[in-house]
């Protein structure tokens, strides 16, 4: 929450207020907006937050609401900002229940405003950097050394035989998905093809999908997992929401979850990427789709280093729910399929989202070194040394 601590005292002063601007006292509005952050995943520190709330006079709303847009600008689009407005919509839902909506339009005003500005943060995505194109060329050396890697990778979660479907990436058939197939057989889990040939990410592959889904959970009786490679992500989060009571939790890999939106990535002219007029089409139908965040566990695999979909494209709003993770890993996003951080994650966050087990988590294990996360850390603690180190010095 480092980052962000300066958008959450600014963002809890603008809900309290709310609270405060219809009649509750500082003390009722404080507790309101308490309940509101339940489950948040930051929900110890913005309790403290909210407790050093200590003004009794009634802030101008307007002013807090330029002030929160403003610091969300600054810091930059994210889908955690979606965590936020449901938050607020909630906190006016709870203030004006049971009262004539009327004498709440200047609430509703606000709320309808905060949800205003954020959509147009949000599109503020930068694309990804020429560099990261041109980079995308290692994905040869990853799809050629997984042959040599994939002996040494390790196969300690068990499938029990689970069913885990997989939808291959944009212009990706069922090889792409080859080697995640591979290494979940290997542990146990059942694997389905999508059998739909190259994925071309088009609205009429969803019907065919919803039969092939309903035809594994008749066979085997118990919610099937979903995996999904780019493309193919945006299909497991629209089977997700249309059958969360036949999914168990769905697994993405470089997918705009958000929607592809405008954006033209570097090779846009090259692989025609959502091209010309079928990109607003296909915007059209699948952007109401995806909008709704799915009643089920939601793991997001990212890049920062892809160079076809911006990176922020392919986070969910981690902040809404406990289930919800984005993890980072390091590699290209045409390598995603043979890179071994990626099947080492895969199987990980099935085995613990199936029915609340829990497994040990790969960042305890020697391959911990793979993933960014290790190091971001490593240089946190490192610095905080340093620092103790220089003080005693003093």
């Amino acid at each position: 929450m480092e980052d962000t601590q300066v958008l959450y005292r600014i963002f809890t002063r603008l809900a309290t207020a709310l609270g405060v601007l219809n009649g509750l006292s500082l003390k009722e509005a404080k507790a309101l907006t308490r309940t509101h952050f339940k489950g948040h995943l930051f929900e110890d520190e913005v309790k403290v937050l909210i407790n050093r709330i200590n003004t009794d006079e009634h802030e101008d709303i307007e002013d807090l609401l330029d002030k929160t847009i403003l610091v969300c600008d600054e810091l930059g689009a994210s889908r955690n900002y979606i965590t936020l407005v449901k938050i607020l919509e909630n906190i006016a839902k709870t203030i004006s229940e049971g009262h004539d909506q009327d004498e709440y339009k200047y609430t509703n005003s606000i709320v309808d405003r905060f949800k205003k500005d954020i959509a147009l943060v949000n599109k503020k995505i930068p694309l990804p950097p020429l560099f990261n194109m041109v980079m995308e060329s290692r994905s040869l050396i990853e799809w050629s050394s997984i042959y040599c890697l994939y002996p040494f990778i390790p196969k300690r979660i068990k499938g029990e035989g689970r069913p885990v479907l997989l939808v291959p990436p944009y212009l990706g058939d069922d090889y792409a998905t080859s080697f995640v197939r591979k290494y979940l057989k290997s542990l146990g889990f059942t694997t389905y093809k999508w059998q739909l040939g190259f994925n071309m990410v088009k609205s009429h592959y969803i019907p065919r999908l919803e039969e092939k889904l309903a035809d594994i959970y008749e066979q085997h009786q118990e919610k099937v997992s979903i995996i999904g490679w780019s493309g193919g992500g945006i299909f497991a989060k629209i089977m997700a929401n249309r059958h969360p009571d036949q999914i168990e939790q769905i697994i993405t890999i470089g997918s705009p979850v958000w929607g592809v939106m405008d954006m033209k990535t570097p090779v846009y002219g090259v692989l025609e990427f959502f091209r010309g007029k079928s990109l607003k089409e296909r915007n059209e139908r699948f952007l109401a789709e995806l909008e709704p965040i799915p009643q089920i566990p939601i793991t997001c695999i990212y890049t920062k280093t892809d160079g076809l979909i911006p990176w922020k494209h392919c986070m969910e709003a981690a902040t809404l729910r406990k289930d919800i993770k984005n993890i980072e890993v390091f590699g290209s996003h045409s390598g995603m399929g043979a890179n071994v951080s990626v099947l080492l994650v895969t199987a990980n966050m099935l085995g613990t989202n199936i029915q609340g087990k829990k497994i040990r988590d790969v960042g305890s294990n020697i391959e911990r070194y793979l993933y960014p996360n290790f190091w971001k850390k490593a240089r946190r603690v490192f610095k905080a040394r340093r620092a103790i180190a220089q003080v005693a010095k003093q």
